[in-house]
């Protein structure tokens, strides 16, 4: 079988042709850490992972390279006093890397932070000077230009002329040729930190935001690799400006594009200026862990998913679905535990199928279900060897997916989940004993309970119309 993928650029969906046979290289922009993770990052992150995975399924040695921005206008703009830009990155870094482990996201094979790669971006932006593709500014300042009227082909990537293009307002554009060249370097202002300042041959200054990606694809790659991926609102300015400046330089860069779509909330794209962000804390905290992970995944990762919200709360409607039919396959493979499974089982081929045909994740997920479905009217009909089979067939699967429930990450999950539930049933039960004995004015037996509760660690409250527990 031969996976297929979409290129954003070629806007087709085409047999994936490695640079290196039997190897697979990507390269995915990772999060400028300048405040928490929103479910956006986390679904990106994911699409990813589950590409690696199913590429490692397929027999590929997989190279996964995510960045971390951490040095940014943004980042500059929420450090405080007590709190510098580079403490800000790392706390920040440190509650991306929480969330993707929250939901079984793989580390990737190599997490380079973009200040630890400066050097590799003055040599970029030297060579792009020498060939005649960036230029100093003309106020005497250290900003560099990309100049993008050099690189005929400006725009490919979005298939734009210059002409229809914004203006770049990624900096000063005091010294620029043409208000639509970015940035390359810029220059050391004097209400920013010196922390944040390096010596380059123009003057002190920082990096612009497009050259990082190109520096640190290349450091880790080559100057030429198979996959770059990233969320679709990255295809401009961010990476058509990647692709003019790593193609004007030289470099074959890459091979393929990939973009997962967006998290949307009530149909408007999430942002964080717009005040509309629902955290990633937060939708994990609504469900467990497992069942956000395939919420997210079930999706074709080229769609929009959208959740809805009301009156600032995250409505469970699609998150309660996505539990039931989760705890649909796990119900099942609990069934058929007692069974005899075959001690390896592959992927069913309309399985196999779906994933090669650029991660058809609804369509493999179907087939999940169909399973599952076949599973049970096995068991129905105590047919257990057929019931096996299909839970071996169910298993296979989800551990592709990163979403097996006998995994030691969801493991004490579940467990966790069971003891809550069974204690909730216990205090509850005894909260209506309680409750009989105070309507039969049995205060004796009334104060007992909650004494008992209470040496329990567990805090009563009696309201209007219901009393609440909680663990104190």
């Amino acid at each position: 079988m031969t996976v297929r993928i979409y290129d954003s650029r070629s806007q087709t969906v085409d047999d994936f042709s490695p640079v290196v046979p039997g190897e697979v290289s990507i390269y995915v922009c990772g999060p400028t850490v300048q405040s928490a993770p929103h479910i956006g990052h986390v679904r990106s992150a994911l699409v990813y992972d589950v590409w690696q995975r199913w590429f490692a399924y397929r027999g590929y040695r997989t190279t996964l390279v995510r960045n971390v921005t951490d040095i940014d206008d943004k980042v500059l703009a929420n450090a405080t006093e007590q709190e510098s830009w580079f403490a800000l990155a790392y706390r920040i870094e440190r509650e991306f890397n929480d969330a993707y482990r929250a939901v079984g996201i793989l580390p990737p094979t190599y997490e380079p932070r973009a200040t630890g790669s400066v050097p590799e971006m003055l040599e970029l932006i030297g060579e792009l000077i020498d060939r005649g593709h960036a230029y100093p500014a003309s106020d005497g300042s250290a900003d560099v230009y990309f100049d993008v009227r050099s690189w005929p082909e400006y725009g490919a990537l979005t298939r734009q002329s210059v002409d229809d293009m914004e203006d770049a307002a990624d900096a000063d554009p005091r010294g620029k040729r043409d208000p639509r060249d970015f940035a390359l370097w810029k220059s050391a202002k004097s209400d920013e930190p010196q922390t944040a300042s390096w010596n380059s041959p123009w003057g002190p200054g920082r990096p612009g935001w497009h050259i990082e990606c190109s520096a640190m694809s290349r450091k880790y790659l080559g100057d030429e690799f198979d996959i770059h991926g990233g969320g679709i609102d990255l295809r401009f300015p961010h990476h058509e400006n990647e692709l003019a400046q790593s193609s004007a330089a030289g470099l074959g860069f890459a091979r393929v594009w990939a973009h997962n779509g967006a998290v949307t909330v009530n149909g408007t794209k999430m942002s964080k200026s717009l005040g509309n962000s629902i955290y990633a804390d937060e939708l994990i905290g609504q469900v467990r862990p497992i069942v956000v992970r395939y919420f997210l995944l079930a999706p074709h990762y080229r769609s929009v998913i959208d959740v809805r919200v009301v009156d600032g709360q995250l409505q469970q409607g699609s998150l309660a679905e996505a539990d039931a039919a989760f705890r649909r396959i796990e119900d099942f493979l609990e069934r058929a535990s007692d069974t005899v499974a075959p001690e390896s089982a592959e992927v069913p081929s309309a399985f196999a199928v779906a994933m090669d045909d650029d991660l058809a994740t609804p369509q493999a997920v179907a087939v999940i279900h169909d399973t599952v479905r076949a599973g049970n009217t096995a068991l129905d009909r105590d047919d257990t060897q057929a019931a096996a089979v299909a839970a071996a067939e169910v298993l296979a699967m989800l551990r592709v997916l990163g979403l097996d429930p006998s995994d030691e990450q969801w493991v004490s999950e579940r467990g966790d989940s069971a003891k809550d539930a069974a204690l909730a049933t216990l205090v509850e039960a005894l909260i209506r004993d309680r409750s009989d004995a105070r309507a039969a004015r049995d205060f004796a037996r009334a104060d007992s309970v909650r004494d008992t509760l209470a040496d329990a660690g567990i805090a009563l409250e009696d309201g209007k119309d219901s009393t609440t527990w909680s663990i104190a």
